[in-house]
């Protein structure tokens, strides 16, 4: 994935934050505490966790997204750094995070997992939500399938990792976390309007894009190929989305030891 547009994700994909609302209940942030969201996008998870009375950090790779953080969520702290190679030396309470996890290939699951716990006091918690097993697989197959009918290899410009419960809670349970919640569950999601996927696909399905010879060529025939997900009396698309929420506590024996504080 490349080149987002922080102003149109906000725009046009403000649902992505909107729901993650629901995985802040899970967090349950407190005052006083040190938390950690991972993949912060434009920051609106984070300054909430913040607004809750926390101490927050968000650490995300894109720099477009930091500065759309950094103008509208000036009261917290935003990072820019690799979700596999945090740049922090500091104790958390608690590492958040909300669709930002099912980018980072399957390949490097377990190092996410291991760089939260290494930030982590003992005992902290890890909250996340990501797409799970069957997210959005009407527009992945038939990407898939446009990319294998131009000749190009899907396996390698497919960016998902959206893991099953049993999975996920292995890479965790080998870091040295204990799971306390998860759970795999449909949330078919609105896309307004007639260009809705189309749009949709810009944003988050770039790497199957990217380098095409015809980009809007694959758009429309993806968007052929799931014109029965449109309602027209609605002028909406509905997409097949599935998340898999995680909440998990780590081991004191796996804790990373707690550092100099940098922030």
């Amino acid at each position: 994935m490349s080149d987002w547009d922080a102003d149109r994700y906000d725009d046009r994909h403000g649902f992505v934050s909107e729901y993650g609302r629901d995985v802040l209940d899970l967090l349950a942030p407190e005052r006083g505490e040190r938390v950690l969201d991972l993949g912060c996008g434009t920051g609106h998870l984070t300054a909430a966790i913040a607004d809750a009375g926390a101490a927050a950090v968000g650490v995300d790779r894109e720099r477009s997204m930091l500065a759309e953080a950094r103008a509208a969520h000036p009261g917290s702290a935003f990072v820019r750094g690799d979700v596999r190679a945090l740049p922090l030396r500091e104790s958390f309470d608690a590492v958040f995070s909300n669709a930002a996890l099912h980018w980072v290939p399957e390949a490097d699951a377990g190092r996410v997992v291991r760089e939260a716990a290494r930030v982590l006091r003992p005992g902290g918690r890890f909250v996340v939500e990501l797409g799970g097993a069957g997210n959005v697989e009407s527009a992945r197959a038939a990407l898939r399938a446009e990319i294998a009918a131009r000749g190009l290899d899907p396996d390698e410009r497919d960016p998902w990792y959206f893991p099953s419960v049993g999975t996920y809670a292995t890479v965790l349970e080998r870091a040295g976390f204990e799971v306390t919640v998860a759970r795999l569950f449909d949330r078919p999601t609105e896309l307004d309007g007639r260009d809705g996927l189309r749009e949709w696909l810009r944003m988050f399905a770039g790497a199957f894009l990217d380098g095409v010879s015809d980009p809007e060529a694959v758009v429309d025939a993806v968007e052929d190929r799931l014109s029965g997900r449109y309602d027209p009396d609605r002028e909406a698309w509905t997409m097949d989305y599935r998340r898999l929420r995680v909440a998990a506590r780590l081991a004191p024996a796996a804790s990373g030891r707690p550092a100099e504080r940098t922030l």
